[in-house]
């Protein structure tokens, strides 16, 4: 199908993934393979104001604890206003939520949140990652059912980009048939040729200030012919995001999980 219009399908891949993105992810895919007979692509974006911003007047540079148990100086974000924060057995959930917004199609209001995942140990991320993973349910159950007052309350600012190509961490995780001649993509097209995925692209980027968080991700798949409980007592939490933490951003209503990833290292941009 691409045989003659490799290039020409590949600018206008990417200049729909530019579009639909808002200028934030751009040139997703570097090449398209002359055996390539199909394209399936997909981008989400994400703009959203907090519904209490913070002071940028009040930001202020502090350390940052790495994995190596080095440090940095970044900005941190502070508000001394009362947070929805929830501590549970060696971490704490921190939610930041976003100005409602209506979808026009749904005619009623969606309601997004950000959840921070801070665990306790500064090294202490790639368990926590490990149990989210493991454990059904997780981002439904630990999350927080009330404001707190808070103490000390930081957390980073950051802004990164980042791609892979999936194929071997897909294989790795099991899915395997996908991307072999009985990879089931056949009734997609109307040649008799089997079609499995041979490449994954993703991307994504996402920054968060202290006014709120500007987010997207594509993907891109291209195929080829084969051969707690609290208790309701006043309490002072303090929440520093000084070491490397989980984040999610989800609509609250449906659990619909828009963006996932963790902070290593706030000051890395790419």
């Amino acid at each position: 199908m691409y045989l003659v219009q490799a290039e020409e399908v590949k600018h206008l891949v990417n200049s729909w993934v530019e579009k639909e993105t808002c200028g934030l992810i751009k040139n997703i895919l570097n090449s398209v393979e002359r055996s390539t007979q199909l394209i399936l692509a997909n981008a989400l974006y994400f703009k959203g104001e907090w519904s209490s911003p913070f002071d940028a007047f009040l930001t202020r540079n502090y350390d940052f604890y790495l994995l190596n148990s080095s440090s940095i100086q970044v900005p941190f974000m502070t508000s001394n206003k009362d947070q929805y924060i929830s501590v549970f057995d060696g971490f704490k959930v921190l939610e930041l939520p976003y100005q409602q917004a209506r979808n026009q199609s749904w005619e009623k209001r969606l309601s997004f949140s950000m959840y921070i995942f801070l665990p306790d140990a500064i090294d202490g991320l790639p368990a926590l990652v490990e149990r989210a993973g493991s454990e059904p349910g997780f981002l439904d159950r630990y999350v927080p059912s009330r404001r707190v007052e808070v103490g000390e309350f930081r957390i980073p600012k950051f802004k990164f980009e980042y791609n892979i190509e999936a194929r071997e961490a897909l294989q790795s995780l099991g899915l395997v048939s996908l991307f072999g001649p009985s990879g089931g993509l056949g009734e997609m097209v109307s040649n008799s040729f089997p079609l499995f995925v041979s490449r994954i692209v993703h991307k994504s980027f996402i920054e968060v200030d202290e006014k709120g968080t500007e987010a997207a991700a594509a993907t891109v798949f291209c195929t080829a012919p084969g051969s707690s409980c609290i208790p309701r007592v006043k309490v002072v939490i303090d929440f520093v995001a000084d070491h490397p933490f989980l984040f999610v951003i989800r609509e609250n209503a449906t659990g619909m999980v828009e963006f996932i990833g963790h902070v290593l290292n706030p000051s890395v941009h790419a």
